[in-house]
């Protein structure tokens, strides 16, 4: 058994309140620590913002800075700094916006695309690695529970 943020030993839930009350900080410092394990683990060159933005723009391509901040949850300058790494790095283009003449919309590069393809890839081996030193129980269990934490990732 480990010890919880809470202080709590963190064994299999029994049904009791008091599991439904650490739930919610168990979860977040598992996901916590294993997404960052799995960036350490693949030693990705690109800061964890500049490779969630690479990700953005594959999935919702061509977007204005002004939506990709929003959608990263930064300010609009934090963004510019970080689009003008990526464009230095080769790894999007920017075009002009047919909407609006003073903006240009993002999308990734070649270069871009095959980054976060890499780092994709490279992330989800790391994964897998982990998930190997599991037993057939507990994996059965993370299966069972996709579902759920899927819903927990909408937006």
């Amino acid at each position: 058994m480990s010890t919880s943020a809470a202080g709590t030993q963190a064994g299999p839930s029994s049904g009791s309140a008091a599991s439904d009350a650490d739930l919610p900080s168990r979860l977040r410092l598992a996901v916590g620590r294993l997404n960052r394990r799995i960036r350490v683990d693949s030693a990705a060159a690109l800061p964890p913002l500049q490779t969630s933005v690479l990700a953005t723009l594959e999935d919702h391509a061509p977007l204005r800075l002004s939506e990709l901040a929003r959608r990263e949850a930064v300010t609009p300058p934090t963004m510019s700094r970080v689009l003008a790494a990526l464009d230095e790095a080769g790894l999007l283009i920017r075009t002009p916006d047919p909407q609006d003449a003073r903006s240009a919309l993002i999308h990734l590069s070649e270069e871009g695309h095959a980054a976060i393809r890499r780092i994709r890839t490279e992330r989800t081996a790391s994964l897998a690695q982990r998930l190997d030193r599991l037993d057939p129980e507990q994996r059965a269990a993370l299966e069972a529970a996709l579902p759920a934490l899927e819903v927990l990732v909408e937006e």
